[in-house]
């Protein structure tokens, strides 16, 4: 048994033992759990995210997936906004009830632009353009592009 003097008279056993039964606090690892499938990480980093290759692929992959998803939702309530404007234009009709056209499927979110014009709300949904006030729409009208196609312009 060792027993050199260490400090103030106490030896190196009372030192360690004294060490092995003090209270400090107790430093645990948090374990991380994977954000695909929900299994504890018990190796590897602190900060890992996945435990297998095959769960972060899935994880990404879902990612993706729902980005397309919302965007596809996005473009179809333009396209049916698109769709119930040039079916107004068409008929001729300029002013229509708001009520009236949420009924018709129009979704008021799903715009392309929006501007603010002499104190009103301007907005476009591709290149049909309509003024918006609380109860109606009103100004539709269509504007015109003019696209040339295929044609270079020369400097």
């Amino acid at each position: 048994m060792w027993t050199a003097i260490v400090q103030d008279g106490v030896t190196a056993e009372i030192c360690l033992l004294k060490l092995r039964y003090m209270d400090y606090p107790k430093i645990t690892r948090r374990i991380p759990v994977c954000l695909e499938c929900g299994h504890k990480i018990r190796y590897g980093r602190t900060d890992k995210k996945f435990c297998c290759e095959q769960c972060r692929t899935r994880f990404n992959n879902a990612q993706i997936k729902a980005g397309r998803a919302y965007k596809r939702r996005i473009m179809k309530a333009i396209s049916d906004n698109y769709e119930i404007l040039d079916r107004m234009v068409r008929a001729g009709i300029s002013s229509v009830d708001l009520f009236e056209l949420v009924n018709l499927g129009f979704m008021l979110e799903a715009v392309t632009s929006h501007r603010r014009v002499r104190h009103r709300d301007e907005y476009a949904c591709f290149d049909i353009k309509y003024i918006m006030t609380p109860t109606r729409i009103s100004g539709i009208t269509k504007i015109s592009l003019n696209l040339r196609v295929g044609t270079k312009e020369k400097k």
